[in-house]
């Protein structure tokens, strides 16, 4: 189904033609939207901090006890999860000896650190997932790797660019003061450390700080309660891979039904005596088809694969045009329908207008074919149509599995839907309520995500003071000013991680390992011409702002019509510009010729 340009009469189909009448469509998502909306918007979160920091304690590594570090060194990387690996990888290639590695964890791995529940998998193919393969000579065992396998790569990274020798972890950088006589950074931390760096690389995350449900009573529950970031063997027996035998004589509520509960959500079904899964807003939830790797196909892999495979991806995703897909999975047959949410290239040959009108066909059609699944596999009616999703495709981050859908079918196992009580409505002593209903649980198991976003400078929980101990969000106070997302000027010295006025994509270690190679071919070069410090001009950093919202793609309307969700921060979209719209490939691009032709003269000073 197509139209071609100069044939307007043929943009619009009639609801015979397509079988199925897209204003009716629109009409239900506008229904279970409003369903959901709820006035507090992020507000009915709470932070995993002060009466409720437990939920954020480490399970996994003992805290040991050590003495304050006063030293210097040349590099700080804050965040040992891949973009800081990443970093610490080019940063060591690039010539750098001393650099430092520190994290709030007890162990490299970042978000794969935190999550250890059981099922856990990579939603994107592994082998463009997991960063550097050719480097640390290794191919995944799994088509979607398991959660332990990627914990152990992000370790096996840190050991071959020797990144653990100087490394504090459990430790928190609480602040960070440029001194301008001496040309480096001094940086205080939780553990009592004072110690001096050249240069600071901040990459504390999007996915590490768990958030919980402002549940009213939340606190007088007397069962026992965790967050799937901080998953609790001891209470449940087994491992990620399932055999939660201590669930066998248990009444479990589980909240959250998003990527996390997609893949929890069998094992608690398939152990726990009883299981109640709380759902706000079904996710759509299409087929996986995971498999082991063929070893066959493993031994043919030339040299340079991974790059020519994470390229490929990167392209169909973002709208590009390769010639073969060389994944060819439910992300790379869905890539015009994630244009709605990510940035990328758009089909200009068409008018916008009928442009949007046939990417909604298209939607309506994948959406449709989701839908239909549920209807396939789950044997219970109601049930059935509870689990169906009705908004776009990209409202919510999609999810894929061969098992979630399929534990509704088990006698154990009961959905309950709390869109209309704006989820759930309190919890007692030994239950959990929704209206009038009580539901008595022994355990209550949290799968409702992260702060998302929220780094330790953008939440002010990091304070970095520049030169004249100008305070970063001061100088920020009316909006993000930065050269390509990587660095400020009046804060030498100092790069951020992240999408913040960068560039983004489904498979975001792939963003985070070209941005880690920037910076490290911006640091080899400022080495390279003995520059005293690496900063942006105000000029370069105004115009960059300036590409952005001249490049701008405003996605509010998009997000408006959504269900609520950590994509459209809870019904209340955030305004445009903050990333650069045409996309990563061409941002890459961008960045290249900017190294390669001169750019370098806007940041290197002292040179």
């Amino acid at each position: 189904m197509s139209a071609q340009p100069g044939a307007p009469d043929r943009t619009r189909f009639t609801p015979e033609e397509l079988g199925f009448d897209p204003e009716s469509l629109r009409a239900k998502y506008r229904e279970e939207r409003d369903r959901r909306l709820r006035p507090d918007g992020a507000a009915q979160y709470r932070r995993a901090a002060g009466e409720f920091g437990y939920y954020a304690a480490d399970p996994y590594t003992a805290r040991v006890e050590r003495d304050a570090v006063h030293d210097r060194v040349e590099a700080l990387v804050v965040g040992g999860g891949f973009g800081g690996l990443l970093t610490g990888a080019r940063l060591r290639q690039a010539g750098l000896a001393d650099i430092r590695m520190l994290d709030e964890a007890g162990d490299f791995g970042g978000t794969w650190y935190w999550n250890r529940y059981p099922g856990i998998h990579c939603d994107i193919e592994s082998y463009s997932y997991l960063p550097l393969l050719e480097e640390v000579g290794y191919v995944p065992q799994w088509r979607y790797s398991p959660g332990e396998e990627i914990r152990q790569h992000a370790i096996a990274i840190a050991k071959h660019f020797d990144l653990y020798r100087d490394t504090l972890f459990h430790t928190r950088v609480t602040e960070l003061r440029w001194d301008d006589d001496a040309a480096e950074w001094q940086v205080r931390t939780d553990r009592g450390d004072a110690f001096r760096a050249r240069y600071i690389v901040v990459s504390s995350g999007t996915l590490t700080q768990p958030k919980l449900p402002g549940i009213p009573g939340i606190d007088t529950f007397r069962g026992h309660t965790f967050h799937t970031s901080r998953w609790d063997y001891g209470y449940t027996g087994g491992s990620p891979d399932g055999g939660l035998d201590r669930l066998a004589d248990k009444k479990v509520g589980v909240v959250g039904t998003g990527a996390t509960g997609i893949q929890v959500i069998p094992h608690l079904g398939r152990d726990a005596g009883q299981l109640y899964v709380f759902q706000r807003t079904p996710s759509s939830v299409d087929a996986r088809g995971n498999r082991p790797t063929d070893p066959d196909w493993a031994a043919s892999l030339k040299p340079g694969w991974q790059r020519e495979r994470m390229a490929n991806f990167l392209a169909i995703v973002t709208g590009g045009h390769v010639e073969h897909d060389l994944v060819g999975d439910g992300w790379t047959s869905t890539g015009r329908l994630q244009r709605q949410m990510l940035s990328g290239t758009v089909d200009t040959d068409l008018p916008a207008e009928e442009r949007e009108y046939l990417d909604e066909i298209a939607d309506f059609v994948k959406m449709n074919e989701i839908r239909a699944r549920v209807g396939e596999v789950v044997t219970d009616p109601a049930t059935a149509e509870l689990l169906k999703p009705w908004y776009r495709y990209m409202c919510k981050r999609p999810t894929f599995s061969d098992f979630y859908l399929q534990t509704f079918n088990r006698p154990n196992v009961t959905l309950v839907d709390t869109a209309d009580h704006g989820g759930i409505t309190r919890m007692t002593e030994n239950a959990v309520v929704v209206g009038d209903r009580e539901y008595e649980v022994d355990c209550v198991v949290f799968a409702t995500g992260f702060e998302v976003g929220v780094s330790g400078i953008l939440s002010g929980t990091l304070p970095v003071y520049g030169r004249g101990g100008t305070p970063l969000l001061q100088s920020w106070q009316r909006g993000p000013k930065t050269l390509h997302g990587f660095y400020s000027h009046g804060f030498p010295n100092l790069f951020h991680l992240g999408p913040l006025q960068n560039a983004s994509a489904v498979n975001f270690v792939h963003i985070l390992q070209e941005q880690a190679t920037h910076i490290g071919a911006v640091v080899a070069e400022a080495r390279e011409r003995d520059a005293r410090y690496i900063e942006p001009t105000a000029d370069a950093q105004e115009a960059w702002v300036a590409t952005l919202r001249a490049n701008a793609r405003d996605t509010s309307a998009f997000l408006t019509e959504c269900t609520p969700g950590y994509y459209n921060n809870e019904g209340k979209p955030r305004p445009a510009g903050n990333s650069f719209a045409p996309g990563p490939v061409v941002f890459h691009d961008l960045l290249r010729r900017w190294r390669e032709e001169g750019g370098m003269d806007d940041v290197l000073v002292g040179a």
